[in-house]
């Protein structure tokens, strides 16, 4: 199936330029685009969009997020009113992720589809979390962003925290997973993770050439557990058992790094990724980008679904608290696509396209793209999203699952959800 863009404005997301064009897209994870002109070579099409007046570019992707989490809005408050990040941890997502069944596991996953597409992004990073469904929680999340559109790149959330047992079934669930799919070995963060698990987890990264995703000092009591516990930084610890050696290893927040530990990250191979908001909502700091290597991307963390919001996110706090730029903040938001590229992973091809209604009362053009992109740009200018050349979003309407359906259905289970909270 093919698709024509006409009369599109396409902007290059990696140089920025400008091109008004009709836009040729091929369908399937190895179609691309071309640049025609139809009105002088008429181009057989199955469906056609008039772009007139649109803003064309590559869709965006999400390096980090929580599905999981997507039922907790508006959920019942925490027996306890945590009093720092463990309680926050204790109280509020262990006890949510420990209620999830399959069901609700995937209300979550087509909860986050939707915004994530709707946001304009086409691919997603996936940190999950369901100690009480592990077996086949993979694949009930990837049948959901398939159906949804979405490309993805998904790990089960191990760790100790709730025993051996539940560990072994998160490795479980990973092997049988990365045995046929694209991938990576989940850890929770390293203050739940033991070094038998640690070592365990790093081998299978090993043996299916994955790398690790893991939260990395989002707050100081993961370098304190650590220093307590193994007389070491947690960087010391994880590059001791290899994790930095892989070019896949996703490090998860990174605030509360020495400078030893920054030189370390920065003279390995593994990317950052950078979730602001969550970092203000869990009052744990903020990311600073010094001493870290350019491989920063950023994610949601599960706070919402909103990449554009993020990168602005991460910009403004930033000019206080870090060295961003213009430039450093859409690099930032666009390094996801680098990793992805990089490391061979399939779906984030040049045919994954949003369409942007951008009526700007200012003139925008490659010179002040940046300007547009941190002042103006919102998920509100999505129109049209195109994953792997399929029309995913339509005028701001889902094209491959009935929203309304999905409504009646998530609610449903955030019901469940919450019943099973308030006991």
């Amino acid at each position: 199936m093919t698709l024509i863009l006409k009369n599109a404005t396409y902007i290059n997301h990696q140089t920025l330029e400008f091109t008004n064009t009709d836009l040729l897209v091929e369908e399937g994870t190895s179609g691309g685009i071309q640049f025609v002109d139809s009105r002088k070579t008429p181009v057989h099409a199955d469906e056609t969009i008039d772009c007139t007046g649109r803003f064309v570019t590559h869709s965006f992707a999400v390096g980090h997020h929580h599905a999981y989490s997507a039922l907790a809005r508006g959920m019942p408050a925490p027996p306890k009113n945590p009093v720092n990040f463990y309680e926050i941890l204790q109280y509020i997502w262990w006890r949510l992720d420990k209620a999830l069944d399959k069901d609700m596991v995937e209300a979550s996953a087509l909860a986050t589809a939707i915004a994530c597409a709707k946001a304009g992004s086409t691919f997603v990073i996936d940190h999950h979390a369901s100690p009480n469904f592990i077996e086949g929680s993979l694949q009930t999340i990837a049948d959901v962003f398939e159906k949804t559109g979405l490309s993805h790149l998904l790990c089960y959330e191990i760790s100790d925290r709730d025993g051996k047992e539940k560990a072994e079934k998160g490795l479980s669930e990973t092997a049988s997973w990365l045995e046929h799919h694209q991938g990576l070995v989940g850890l929770h963060a390293a203050f739940t993770v033991g070094d038998d698990t640690m070592a365990k987890a790093v081998e299978m990264m090993n043996k299916f050439d994955s790398g690790i995703h893991i939260h990395v000092a989002e707050d100081a009591y993961d370098e304190q557990f650590s220093e307590d516990n193994y007389s070491k930084r947690v960087i010391d610890r994880l590059n001791e058992f290899g994790v930095l050696n892989s070019s896949k290893t996703i490090l998860a927040h990174c605030l509360h790094l020495d400078e030893s530990e920054r030189k370390q990250i920065s003279n390995s191979a593994a990317w950052v990724v950078e979730n602001m908001e969550s970092n203000l909502n869990n009052k744990v700091g903020y990311f600073n980008s010094e001493g870290l290597p350019d491989r920063i991307m950023l994610g949601t963390d599960g706070m919402h679904s909103d990449m554009l919001r993020s990168a602005q996110a991460a910009f403004f706090a930033g000019q206080t608290h870090d060295n961003i730029d213009y430039a450093g903040a859409y690099n930032r938001f666009r390094n996801v696509h680098g990793y992805l590229k990089q490391n061979g992973f399939s779906g984030d091809g040049d045919n994954n396209l949003v369409v942007l209604n951008y009526d700007s009362p200012t003139e925008i053009n490659r010179q002040n793209f940046l300007g547009h992109f941190l002042f103006g740009f919102n998920s509100s200018h999505v129109q049209h999203v195109i994953a792997n050349g399929k029309v995913i979003v339509k005028d701001r309407i889902m094209q491959t699952v009935d929203e309304e359906d999905v409504l009646k259905f998530t609610r449903e289970q955030a019901d469940r959800l919450w019943n099973r909270l308030k006991k």
